[in-house]
């Protein structure tokens, strides 16, 4: 399998039809109404829920570096914690296009958003794979 940012990258660019990645940028909250308890937890790394901030949709030859990516996004001006990706595989040789990305990028955020995660690859901008208790 692949166990960094840029292994996934290599794996997707070598699949037998061409992909489009599909990125769900999200910022960890911590909700208004948060207990001491909970606000100690979140202070620590720990708890909170996930907002997503930004959906894009890329093909991997364009983000390849990762550094890059976290460079662009930059430009929306939106601060974000994690990228959930995921992606779409073409058929005949060609990718599938950013229209055909829009309701599974519906999809992803409405499952990460109920903390359905397991299924997407998560990175912080850091390029570390996260995984989800």
């Amino acid at each position: 399998m692949f166990s960094t940012y840029s292994q996934f990258i290599d794996m997707a660019c070598h699949q037998a039809e061409p992909q489009r990645l599909l990125f769900v940028l999200a910022k960890v909250q911590l909700p208004k109404d948060a207990t001491l308890a909970q606000k100690a937890r979140f202070e620590q790394g720990e708890g909170g829920y996930l907002e997503s901030v930004l959906c894009v949709d890329k093909l991997p030859e364009e983000v390849r570096d990762l550094a890059a990516f976290v460079d662009e996004s930059k430009k929306t001006e939106l601060d974000w914690d994690l990228a959930f990706i995921s992606s779409m595989e073409g058929r005949a040789g060609f990718a599938p296009n950013s229209d055909e990305a829009v309701q599974p990028l519906k999809l992803m955020v409405q499952r990460i958003e109920a903390g359905q995660v397991a299924n997407f690859l998560a990175v912080n901008k850091q390029g570390e794979l996260l995984q989800f208790q």
